[in-house]
């Protein structure tokens, strides 16, 4: 799996009892092979990207917070998948 994309899985483990979208999220990434975020992004449904934007803008400031700047760069590679 690609190292972003597995920062993301580990990031929305932590948000799989807040909504049933994070959890479907989780089951892609879990059970698809894909071969770059790109391929992630492209396979998400509208209202799956919107909440992903959100967590993402949270785990974000979060690992600015606590200065963990390779999960920053892990996560933000998907991130930036996302805007385009």
């Amino acid at each position: 799996m690609d190292s972003n994309l597995a920062y993301l899985r580990e990031s929305l483990s932590n948000h799989l009892e807040d909504h049933p979208i994070c959890q479907r999220i989780y089951h892609k990434l879990e059970t698809k092979q894909y071969k770059d975020e790109d391929e992630f992004v492209n396979d998400l449904e509208d209202n799956e990207a919107t909440i992903l934007n959100l967590i993402l803008q949270y785990e974000l400031d979060y690992a600015k917070n606590e200065q963990d700047e390779e999960r920053l760069q892990q996560l933000n590679g998907v991130y930036e998948r996302l805007l385009v």
